[in-house]
């Protein structure tokens, strides 16, 4: 024969087809919008390095994850700037605090939504680093019972899943045990797993205003160089209880994702992160690429490594994007 019999090319000829054996797809269920609430009324503060995000009051952040809704993106991470900030990140614990009164709120006024809350006391610490130092180091065992207070709070708010994100040793058990202990064993642990000490953190330093006023967290948070590493991490939170496993930042970690899934075949959940996100809204301002093409691109690389949920700044845009724009 002059010519091969299989032509790869003969499905690839219209859109009709193409969509029509598409492995993978974008859909807004699957992705989670970071949200920054902050205490005030009427509060709407723009982040400068994360172009179309802000700083919000709880009663603006309502009306945000209302709209979203609208969007069909049915679920929200919660991250809280606090009043006031201490070495041991007290605030964090405080069932009065922005971040359960946003939990609140939200379930009151849009209760058809999934509410996640990052458990971490980064932005509660006026060292801003993610447990309670002894001297110039983390005391790990006490940052525990500090995580396990805050899970509490947020669970009692009504939150329905808890996301520990500090990388602490142990702290996946603690929280289980806190929960069950206290009546909430049906709440959702998404552990971040495979947390790494990445150069993307950036942006949301400065929204969340947590940047390490003394060293850095490559003692707790993973050597970007290490991936069997993830895979240990990632087992031991399962054994602890962990519902789901994150792997952060996502991007360059896509490797890490297609392990994980690979190997344990459980729900994984990818954090597209600040740095990610900003790099594409800037070189997109600056016309140097189709910011909606790249966006879904990467996304889509995200899922198609193995993420089942996707945590992106992105999520409004791409939710409008994929429902025609309206």
């Amino acid at each position: 024969m002059g010519y091969p019999i299989v032509r790869m090319r003969r499905l690839r000829q219209n859109e009709l087809l193409r969509g029509l054996i598409r492995e993978h797809q974008i859909r807004p269920e699957k992705l989670v919008q970071p949200l920054f609430v902050c205490p005030g009324e009427g509060v709407e503060k723009p982040i400068a390095s994360m172009p179309g995000c802000s700083q919000m009051s709880v009663d603006r952040l309502v009306e945000d994850v209302r709209s979203l809704r609208d969007h069909d993106v049915r679920s929200v991470i919660l991250f809280g700037l606090p009043e006031k900030k201490d070495a041991v990140g007290t605030s964090a614990a405080d069932e009065q605090g922005v971040v359960p009164r946003a939990v609140r709120a939200i379930k009151q006024s849009v209760p058809d939504i999934l509410v996640w809350c990052d458990v971490c006391l980064c932005e509660y610490t006026d060292h801003g680093h993610c447990g309670v130092l002894a001297g110039d180091r983390i005391d790990n065992d006490a940052t525990l019972q500090r995580l396990r207070a805050m899970a509490l709070a947020c669970a009692r708010a009504g939150a329905d899943v808890i996301a520990p994100s500090d990388m602490m040793d142990g702290r996946i058990g603690a929280i289980r045990r806190g929960l069950d202990g206290a009546g909430f064993e049906n709440k959702i642990i998404v552990s971040y797993a495979a947390k790494y000490a990445s150069s993307f953190y950036g942006p949301f330093r400065d929204a969340a205003d947590c940047a390490p006023q003394v060293g850095d967290r490559r003692s707790y948070q993973m050597d970007p160089a290490n991936s069997d590493e993830a895979l240990r991490e990632v087992a031991l939170d399962l054994e602890e209880g962990a519902d789901m496993v994150m792997v952060k930042p996502a991007l360059s970690y896509l490797d890490i994702i297609y392990r994980v899934k690979e190997q344990f075949r459980v729900p994984v959940a990818a954090y597209n992160v600040s740095g990610e996100f900003a790099m594409v809204r800037a070189a997109g301002q600056l016309g140097w690429l189709d910011a909606e093409g790249a966006t879904l691109e990467i996304l889509l690389s995200i899922h198609r490594a193995g993420a089942d949920v996707i945590l992106t700044y992105h999520a409004r845009e791409v939710a409008r994007w994929l429902n025609g724009g309206r």
